[in-house]
C-alpha cells in the first residue's frame, strides 16, 4: 500500500457524528441506485394478485398524493409491513424530486424491522436533500442494529462528504472503504475519486483512478469532471485525449464536461475539433452538447458559429436561449439578444430564468435602453418571482451609469438586500469619472477602499477623474498615497492559446 494510503488508514476508522455547519457543493453526479441489487422481494419473486396490482400501481406513481394513496391502500389491505411494497414508498419519496424525506421517516419508523436496502435509501434520500446529520444519524443506527454497510451504503456517504467539503469525515469514510474491503469496487472507486475531486484533492483523485485496472466510462467521466472542477483545464483535456486512445467513446456527459473545459481555458481549437466529433456522432442533437457548443463559442469569441448550433436544434431547453441570449449581447449583438427574447416570449416557448435577463439587462446596456432595462428589471421581479442577484444589480448600475444617472445607480446600490461587491462599486466610479461627478465618485472611492485597500485601478479611476476636472492637487495626492501604501499597477497579463491538436492523435494540447 503506497504512502497515501497509509497516511489515510492512520484516520480514525469510527466516524465523528459532531458535524459543523458547512457549505454544500451544487455539483451533482448521478445517483446510484440499488434498486436492482436489492433483497427485499417476496421469496422466489412470486407475488398474489393482490400484491401485483398495488405494484401496477407504483409504476403511474407521480406525486407525493398518489404515494399517500397507495401507503393508505397497503395499510388498509394490511401489506405496510411488506418490505418490498413499503420499500417502494421509501425509494419515490428518497430518490424523486417531488418526493418527501418527512413522509419517508413516518413510513420508516412504522416499519418493523427495515431491512439494509431500505436503510441505505433512507441515507440517499437524506443526502439528496442535504440533510447531512441525519444522513450520519442513521447510518449510526444502522451500525448499531449490527446491519452490514455495503458498497451502497458507502457510495451514498462518500458522496455527501463531497457535498459538504469536509476532508477529515471524508478521509474517515476512505478508511472504512478499505476497512470493509469495498474500495476495489467500482461504484465505491468512482464515488471515491469524485469526493477527492470534490474536496480539491485533485492528486489524491487522480492517484486512486490510475490504480483503476480498466476504467469504465464512468471512472473517465468522473476523473475529467474532477479536472474541470478544480481548475486543471489542461489535464482535462488530456485525459479526455487518453480516453479516446484507449478506444473508450464518449457520452453526453464527457462531452459537456470537455467543452466546459475548453470554454473556462480557451482552448477554442481543442472545442472545434470535439464540435466535428460531435457533428459525426449520434450526439449531434443531443440539447446539453450543443448548449455547451454554444457556450464554448461565445466564450470563445466566435459568437456566429454559437448561433448557428442553435438555429440547428431540433429542440431547444431554457438554457439553450439564455446561452444564446447572454452570448450575443456580450458580444454586442443587443438587437440580436432583444429580438431572440422577444421571440421566446411570443411564442412561450420557454419561461425565462435568471441567466436570461441577466443577457437581456447585458443587452440594455449595450444599446443604452435605460428604459427598457427599468422594465425588464421590474419584470423579472413582478412577472417571474425571479430574485435579482449581484449580477443583475451589476447590469443596472451599468445601464444608469453609461446614462450618466449615477445619483440614481448609487441609490440602487444603497437598497440592494445584498452586500455590494468591489466590481459593482467600480462599476459606478468609472461612470463618476466619465460624467465627471468628482464628489460621488468621492463616495464611491471610500467604499471600494473598505473593501479593496491595495487595488490599483481605483486608485488610478480616482486619479484620472481628478484629472479630468483640473484638480492636479488631489490627483497628486492620490498617487502619493498609492506610493505610500506600495499599491503598484499589475504586471502585463498573459494570453491563453487553443492548442492545434487532433485528440485522437498522440500529441497532447499545446497551451501558451
Amino acid at each position: 500500500m503506497n504512502n497515501r494510503l497509509n497516511t489515510i488508514k492512520t484516520c480514525l476508522t469510527k466516524l465523528s457524528l459532531s458535524l459543523p455547519p458547512l457549505p454544500l457543493s451544487k455539483l451533482k453526479i448521478s445517483s446510484f441506485s440499488s434498486l436492482t441489487t436489492a433483497n427485499t422481494g417476496t421469496p422466489n419473486g412470486h407475488f398474489s394478485p393482490k400484491e401485483q396490482n398495488l405494484l401496477s400501481l407504483f409504476k403511474h406513481c407521480l406525486t407525493m398524493k398518489h404515494v399517500k394513496q397507495i401507503h393508505a391502500h397497503l395499510v388498509q389491505t394490511g401489506l405496510d409491513q411488506d418490505l418490498y411494497l413499503t420499500g417502494k414508498i421509501i425509494v419515490f419519496c428518497a430518490a424523486s424530486e417531488c418526493g418527501s424525506m418527512d413522509y419517508a421517516v413516518s413510513v420508516f419508523e412504522n416499519m418493523g424491522s427495515p431491512d439494509g436496502f431500505i436503510w441505505n435509501t433512507m441515507i440517499r434520500g437524506f443526502g439528496r436533500t442535504n440533510q447531512v446529520e441525519k444522513v450520519f444519524g442513521y447510518y449510526k443506527k444502522m451500525q448499531e442494529k449490527d446491519l452490514v454497510t455495503d458498497n451502497f451504503t458507502l457510495s451514498f456517504l462518500l458522496k455527501v462528504c463531497g457535498q459538504v467539503g469536509s476532508v477529515c469525515l471524508g478521509k474517515q469514510l476512505h478508511c472504512c472503504t478499505l476497512k470493509h474491503g469495498l474500495e476495489i469496487h467500482v461504484f465505491v472507486r468512482n464515488t471515491l475519486v469524485h469526493m477527492y475531486g470534490m474536496l480539491r484533492d485533485n492528486e489524491t483523485a487522480r492517484q486512486l483512478f490510475e490504480e483503476i485496472t480498466e476504467p469504465d466510462l464512468v471512472a473517465w467521466n468522473t476523473i475529467i469532471d474532477c479536472h474541470v472542477h478544480c481548475g486543471k483545464y489542461r489535464q482535462a483535456l488530456e485525459l479526455f485525449s487518453r480516453m479516446l486512445r484507449s478506444g473508450i467513446e464518449p457520452d453526453e456527459a464527457t462531452l459537456v464536461v470537455t467543452v466546459a473545459a475548453c470554454s473556462a481555458s480557451g482552448a477554442f481549437e481543442f472545442g472545434r475539433w470535439v464540435h466535428s466529433f460531435v457533428s459525426q456522432s449520434p450526439l449531434v442533437d443531443t440539447v446539453s452538447v450543443c448548449n455547451a457548443l454554444i457556450d464554448m463559442y461565445a466564450k470563445c469569441g466566435a459568437v456566429e458559429e454559437g448561433y448557428n448550433i442553435f438555429k440547428k436544434m431540433m429542440k431547444r431547453n431554457i438554457v439553450s436561449w439564455s446561452t444564446m441570449i447572454l452570448g450575443l449581447a456580450i458580444h454586442g449583438h443587443a438587437d440580436e439578444a432583444l429580438v431572440l427574447f422577444s421571440k421566446l416570449l411570443e411564442e412561450k416557448l420557454e419561461t425565462p430564468n435568471d441567466v436570461t435577463f441577466l443577457g437581456v439587462l447585458c443587452a440594455c446596456s449595450h444599446r443604452g435602453m435605460v428604459e427598457e432595462g427599468r422594465m425588464y428589471f421590474e419584470s423579472m421581479r413582478k412577472d417571474y418571482d425571479i430574485q435579482p442577484t449581484i449580477k443583475h444589480y451589476g447590469c443596472m448600475v451599468d445601464i444608469l451609469g453609461r446614462a450618466g444617472l449615477v445619483e440614481e445607480a448609487y441609490r440602487l446600490i444603497m437598497g440592494m438586500p445584498m452586500e455590494c461587491n468591489a466590481i459593482v462599486w467600480r462599476t459606478l466610479l468609472a461612470a463618476c469619472r466619465v460624467h465627471g461627478n468628482v464628489e460621488l465618485g468621492e463616495q464611491v472611492t471610500r467604499h471600494l477602499l473598505d473593501l479593496e485597500r491595495d487595488n490599483s485601478s481605483d486608485y488610478i479611476l480616482l486619479a484620472n477623474m481628478y484629472a479630468s476636472a483640473g484638480q492636479w492637487d488631489d490627483v497628486a495626492r492620490v498617487r502619493k498615497s498609492m506610493t505610500d501604501r506600495g499599491v503598484q499597477k499589475p504586471k502585463p497579463g498573459n494570453s491563453l492559446i487553443g492548442g492545434q491538436v487532433s485528440p485522437r492523435s498522440g500529441r497532447q494540447p499545446r497551451f501558451s
